[in-house]
């Protein structure tokens, strides 16, 4: 297997995208226990629910890995996390951190004594708790089955972020228009509550609201358990037709060489 180097040290020890990807099992490991524990359904999205259908893992490249749950299951979460995280692991998101980016993920769960800086400056970290390792937590909401409306209420959020990304790079808190922003998108999944259709909240502006990821509910309940690593992740319960509409057709080819490099990291204390 091809080493990915993230970062060499002084003295000659480096750290690989292995590493990384080693301690995010682990994580995802203690997540998934937290899940059953206290019946909290989520699933692998994105590059990790890749990994699990392609590889039965990591993508050898990928250093994140990222989950999502519906919005009723986020905040059963956020209630339990602070007793039934275990010693070592923080968790950060606005509903606890008032200077969290909320154009971000909804939540971030980071292991202590752990350095990690992301190559995306928007994406930046604003908490002053901590930097280490996560894994990024999405929530899905209910989404309108008209696309109109839909529309509507992803514009709306979509002219929010640049102003509170401009408010944030000059080293302003704008609480005001986060709470706007995180409120209207609360607001439009309950509204929406009964819908057939699901997908990521709309905290989660880095898609065209033009082209929303959108999915039948019954696409990804119930999920189910497949290989990943050395044990058994969830990802949706037609991952294949939903990385169709995630990733896209050809989700089973690997893409050119020169784009199977890690793309998040730029900087990593293990």
């Amino acid at each position: 297997m091809k080493e990915y180097i993230l970062k060499t040290m002084d003295d000659g020890h480096v750290i690989t995208v292995r590493d990384v990807q080693m301690v995010l099992l682990e994580m995802l490991k203690m997540i998934d226990k937290i899940s059953k524990d206290y019946d909290i359904p989520y699933y692998l999205v994105g590059g990790s629910a890749l990994g699990a259908i392609r590889h039965k893992g990591f993508i050898p490249w990928d250093d994140d890995a990222d989950i999502a749950m519906m919005r009723e299951d986020y905040e059963k979460f956020l209630k339990i996390l602070p007793v039934a995280l275990p010693e070592g692991y923080m968790f950060q998101c606005f509903d606890t951190h008032q200077e969290y980016t909320v154009t971000i993920p909804a939540m971030k769960i980071r292991k202590k004594h752990t350095y990690v800086k992301e190559a995306n400056t928007l994406l930046a970290n604003k908490c002053q708790d901590g930097d280490g390792l996560f894994i990024d937590v999405f929530i899905i909401d209910y989404v309108s089955e008209h696309k109109a409306v839909d529309l509507i209420h992803r514009i709306g959020n979509d002219a929010l972020m640049p102003l509170i990304t401009l408010c944030e790079n000059l080293h302003m808190n704008p609480l005001g228009l986060k709470k706007l922003f995180v409120n209207h998108a609360k607001r439009y999944g309950e509204k929406a509550k009964g819908s057939p259709l699901i997908g990521y909240d709309l905290t989660w502006t880095f898609y065209s609201p033009f082209k929303p990821i959108v999915y039948p509910k019954s696409m990804i309940y119930p999920t189910r358990y497949v290989p990943f690593e050395d044990t058994m992740l969830p990802v949706p319960n037609k991952a294949e037709e939903y990385l169709k509409i995630e990733i896209g057709e050809t989700y089973m080819q690997y893409p050119a060489e020169k784009d199977q490099q890690p793309k998040h990291i730029i900087d990593i204390k293990l």
